[in-house]
């Protein structure tokens, strides 16, 4: 059982910056695929970005294409997502999720692991 911590969210201007930190515990963290998710209220929870187990593969939607990064330091069991040019349509829960499947996968149920989120909210 893989328990995910999510950290990292807050308040920022549009154009600002945020970096969201994800620290995994009770499993082999280098073999899970890392996923990051959001949602917004009255949405279905969308994929964001997401890497491989080695970090060899990353894949982001096309809405953050460009301004946010996925990471990850398996030493550290962790992950993150270092999110740039925030704009106010970011606003949302942010979602880490892991999967034992070494493919990265854009459906929320692909993933076995979630944490419990951390808001982002962009003001304009």
């Amino acid at each position: 059982q893989v328990q995910l911590v999510e950290s990292g969210g807050g308040l920022v201007q549009a154009g600002g910056s945020l970096r969201l930190s994800c620290a995994a515990s009770g499993g082999t963290f280098s073999r899970y695929t890392m996923g990051w998710f959001r949602q917004a209220p009255g949405t279905e929870r969308e994929f964001v970005a997401a890497i491989s187990w080695s970090a060899s593969s990353t894949r982001y939607a096309d809405s953050v294409k460009g301004r946010f990064t996925i990471s990850r330091d398996n030493a550290k069991n962790t992950v993150y997502l270092q999110m740039n040019s925030l704009k106010p349509e970011d606003t949302a829960v942010y979602y880490c999720a892991a999967t034992q499947s070494r493919s990265i996968w854009y459906q929320p149920h692909r993933y076995d692991y979630w944490g419990q989120g951390t808001q982002v909210t962009v003001s304009s």
